[in-house]
């Protein structure tokens, strides 16, 4: 009989020491632990807006990892954190480049688009205005009939200031604006020159 009650008495020292361990280690992790996820929260802050802007779908999947090693942390779980916090760490440190690179293929892409747009609008705009003054001259009110030169007119106007923005977005470094605000200009041509009836992918009418 006293030597069971021995034996549980030494097993229940057993298991408090075991306990005691556990949370003893558990505690000596609670500072890398705070620290691993301090350093991953100023690495997402860092990049959050290059990130936000040109890759937003991987900048919150790094947000969501971040929050579960938060929330791991607060359940004093910081085993868990510092087993994988590396990992998010890692998909955080490359929130910066990644967003670099996204940003470069965009703004290539737009700078391709300004381009095209820059070789073509301001001869659509020359051949619009060519237009208008040939349909203006009285020799050629036949030709005119039926069509508002008068509007054309206004709407050619319209264009040229739209396009005078899109050159001064394009000085400036904003290429986005600059390409946006040429793209509406391209529009407003196709429709002053489809109410000219003229074909801007044919050589222009002699005046």
């Amino acid at each position: 009989m006293l030597r069971m009650q021995k034996s549980k008495r030494i097993l229940r020292i057993g298991v408090v020491s075991l306990m005691t361990l556990m949370l003893a280690a558990c505690a000596g992790q609670k500072v890398p632990a705070e620290r691993l996820i301090a350093e991953i929260q100023t690495t997402v802050t860092a990049a959050s807006t290059e990130a936000a802007k040109y890759i937003p779908d991987q900048l919150a999947a790094v947000q969501t990892q971040l929050g579960a090693l938060q929330a791991s942390f607060d359940k004093k779980d910081y085993a868990a954190v510092v087993t994988g916090a590396q990992a998010v760490l890692g998909a955080a440190q490359s929130l910066a480049t990644d967003a670099a690179a996204k940003k470069d293929e965009v703004l290539k892409a737009l700078n391709d688009k300004w381009t095209a747009l820059a070789g073509s609008v301001p001869g659509y705009l020359g051949a619009i205005e060519n237009r208008i003054d040939f349909l203006s001259k009285k020799a050629n009110r036949k030709a005119a009939a039926g069509i508002d030169v008068d509007g054309a007119k206004s709407a050619l106007g319209d264009a040229m200031s739209l396009w005078s923005k899109a050159q001064a977005a394009f000085a400036s470094g904003n290429m986005e604006e600059a390409v946006t605000t040429a793209q509406k200009v391209k529009s407003q041509v196709d429709t002053v020159a489809a109410a000219l009836k003229l074909d801007l992918a044919a050589p222009p009418a002699k005046s």
